[in-house]
């Protein structure tokens, strides 16, 4: 969470060492800090047009005339963090041409570290060299490791190589589109490309849609909740695009929306699922880390709608109410699990859906967990599936669950990234399962399987591959409220990641 300038800015005079300290200062006036938004970061045109005689970038003399470790360091005077930009190619993005990273990326990190720099947009303009996208990231990535300072890095390919596939182990977060533009058509558009790449996203590997235009003046009020209202739930990068000097209070208003916030910012990381999205009625549903899940009902089309769902499609189970709680008004209501608002012209309603009773724990003794009603399940490709192996969409289409040529007759079988919660009621000791890529994927395939309980890891397999036979798993869960069972994609993206919990039981008294 931040600011960039670009969106605002350009490339034109009014991006100044004046205008970042001003961002900077807001950022504490205003309560953005307050609310989570912490870097404040720099685009194209901070260099000048060459490198110096030692074959550094050299600041702006006219932008930056003090230098940008002193704009850092008024940044982090603030206890907020600082943000540069450069390019994986011979050349930046604007006109003008300034000098890009590529052959000189362990120079350009050093001199970054050496300037306080905590955030990386790396574009992927300028000659290439004839080296992949893969290449380019992947030899900064190391370069900024060498400096032995903590820079996050954002892979700005425009999602041109797909990305997704590949950058998990290589940047914190990867563009999926082109760039965004202040208008509905532009941010629709983008909310397409990204939205249907949940399963490639996890906690530290993030789709980036790129950057907010809330403030800017190209979208209506109504618009740009939705514009925020979509990014948080897709767990995107919130980088504020407006000058905070010249914006209005309703733009406040939306930015520093606690309850949204706390959507992108939930600690389980799991981007929405777009569950519909019939005639431009959209239906996005988030599994959260207390167990709730957010339910966003976004109308593109140009009058109302009634949008509607339930607690059953949005994957919340082993309950018998349900209250609703809109995070834009604060109105609650409750339900026996209908979900539904009537939503104006690209307008979106987001609820925040708890359980209110009926929870059952397991029986006391042991346990086969696909015996048992999860309170959360989550699956990237189609339904979790009960005594069988993932398969296709459809419900019930897997075989029979088989690691390394053993057959299991009891499990869940599941697709990455997946994320499967039990409620345990602290009457539990133990959960054990077998684990493994399902031989459905042959031998391709990667995921790491782990096994959580409320804020923190209890064990994990590691990388499994679909050449790798089964490993076992155990827990103690002695005293948990829940276990939660999370299938991660590694480097390789997500395709052919079925993987199985065979045989896992839960001893409870």
């Amino acid at each position: 969470m931040g600011f960039n300038n670009w969106n605002s800015t350009h490339c034109r005079a009014e991006f100044n060492e004046e205008m970042v300290k001003g961002i900077a200062d807001i950022f504490v006036s205003r309560g953005l800090k307050d609310v989570g938004y912490q870097y404040v970061n720099i685009d194209d045109c901070w260099a000048e047009p060459q490198r110096g005689a030692d074959g550094n970038l050299v600041p702006h003399r006219t932008r930056f005339p003090n230098g940008i470790k002193a704009v850092a360091d008024y940044v982090h005077a603030k206890g907020l963090k600082f943000g540069i930009y450069t390019s994986a190619g011979t050349k930046t993005c604007d006109a003008q041409g300034f000098p890009g990273g590529i052959g000189h990326e362990e120079r350009d990190a050093r001199l970054f570290a050496s300037w306080g720099v905590d955030y990386l947009k790396y574009d992927n303009c300028g000659d290439h060299l004839g080296q992949s996208a893969q290449q380019r990231y992947t030899r900064m990535r190391d370069a900024l490791a060498a400096t032995g300072r903590p820079i996050l890095f954002s892979l700005c390919e425009w999602g041109q190589s797909q990305p997704w596939r590949w950058a998990q182990p290589v940047g914190n977060s990867w563009r999926t589109t082109g760039d965004i533009s202040d208008n509905w058509g532009s941010m629709l558009g983008i909310f397409k490309q990204n939205v249907g790449l949940a399963a490639n996203a996890q906690r530290g590997g993030w789709n980036d849609p790129d950057m907010l235009e809330v403030g800017n003046g190209g979208m209506t009020e109504v618009e740009y909740r939705s514009h925020f209202s979509l990014w948080a739930m897709m767990n995107a990068p919130l980088l504020i695009g407006a000058d905070l000097r010249k914006v209005g209070q309703s733009t406040f208003d939306i930015l520093t929306n606690r309850e949204i916030i706390a959507l992108d910012q939930d600690g389980l990381g799991v981007q929405a699922t777009e569950i519909s999205a019939e005639g431009g009625r959209h239906v996005l549903t988030k599994p959260l880390d207390n167990g709730d899940v957010a339910v966003a009902l976004f109308n593109e089309t140009g009058g109302t709608q009634t949008i509607s769902t339930t607690a059953s499609a949005a994957n919340l189970g082993n309950a018998n109410s349900f209250r609703l709680r809109d995070l834009w008004t604060g109105q609650e209501r409750d339900t026996t699990g209908a979900i539904s608002a009537s939503v104006p012209a690209h307008a979106t309603v987001v609820y925040r859906v708890s359980r209110q009773g009926g929870f059952s724990s397991p029986p006391a003794g042991v346990s086969q967990l696909s015996d048992l009603t999860p309170s959360l399940a989550a699956n990237a490709w189609g339904p979790v599936e009960k005594d069988r192996s993932n398969g296709e969409r459809g419900a019930g289409d897997g075989t029979a669950l088989t690691i390394g040529g053993t057959r299991y007759a009891k499990g869940i079988g599941v697709h990455a990234r997946s994320e499967v919660r039990y409620h345990l009621g602290g009457r539990c000791t133990r959960l054990s399962a077998t684990v493994g890529v399902d031989d459905e994927s042959g031998d391709r395939g990667s995921v790491s399987m782990e096994i959580w309980g409320p804020g923190r890891q209890l064990a994990s397999s590691g990388v499994l591959r679909g050449t790798d036979g089964a490993r076992t798993l155990i827990a103690d869960v002695t005293g948990l409220q829940y276990v939660h069972l999370a299938v991660l994609p590694t480097d390789d993206g997500v395709d052919y990641d079925h993987a199985d919990w065979a045989e896992a039981t839960i001893t409870c008294t």
